[in-house]
């Protein structure tokens, strides 16, 4: 996918103050007619904590997504224990060319998110 993906994401180490560099993850929609999550994609965080092309404008419609980070398995990799094993966000999309940037905060015992720009 490309750079122009609707999605992106930017996760910090706001313990060590440093970009979340090689953090596992994930792009799941809600199939409303049976209530599971369907898998669309996976990807890793870049050296600077970044994750964009995720998924294409057309396969980015209005419906109920999720993005599993796998803090865990980050934190692991840094030979630390962490108290979330991973961090699922949910969110709508309504519109068919809307864009979403989902920034987390992240130590080892907290986290945060927000819809960002």
């Amino acid at each position: 996918m490309s750079e122009s993906s609707p999605l992106t994401s930017h996760v910090l180490n706001t313990a060590d103050g440093v970009p979340a560099a090689r953090l596992p993850l994930s792009l799941h929609r809600l199939d409303p007619r049976i209530m599971t999550w369907t898998l669309l994609s996976v990807g890793t965080t870049d050296e600077d904590g970044r994750c964009a092309g995720l998924v294409s404008g057309d396969a980015f419609g209005p419906g109920m997504y999720k993005v599993r980070f796998e803090a865990g398995a980050y934190w692991e990799s840094l030979g630390q224990s962490c108290f979330f094993p991973y961090v699922e966000v949910v969110f709508t999309i309504s519109e068919q060319q809307q864009r979403v940037h989902l920034p987390l905060l992240l130590s080892r015992f907290s986290y945060s998110v927000y819809r960002g720009s």
